[in-house]
């Protein structure tokens, strides 16, 4: 399942992971964002076991889309060791492309 992501768990649950972390930064009024957001959580159900898929929304956490340059949404960032290690920026993505990048940075 798809996790929400906010102040309080952003740094245990992303920062700290021992797995590559998946974070589609959105907002409720972004119509690409609700277009992917189906992607998202079917990404999320691939790849249970080797990495995690989450959500922070914007409007709700601004803080953290100020902390990661977040201008334009939907922005998806891919967490490994703490650190942005991918960044993909609008709603023109497919599941497979998702996977192949999470897993890439699982066998890194």
């Amino acid at each position: 399942m798809t996790q929400t992501y906010d102040s309080k768990n952003f740094e245990t649950e992303v920062l700290q992971s021992q797995e590559p972390v998946l974070v589609d930064f959105w907002a409720e009024w972004c119509g690409p964002c609700k277009a992917i957001g189906p992607l998202i959580d079917q990404l999320s159900a691939k790849v249970e076991g080797s990495a995690k898929v989450g959500k922070v929304n914007v409007d709700q956490a601004p803080e953290l889309a100020s902390k990661y340059g977040i201008q334009s949404i939907p922005s998806l960032l891919i967490f490994r060791d703490g650190e942005v290690s991918e960044r993909l920026i609008g709603a023109n993505v497919t599941v497979d492309l998702l996977e192949s990048k999470l897993q890439a940075q699982v066998s890194f």
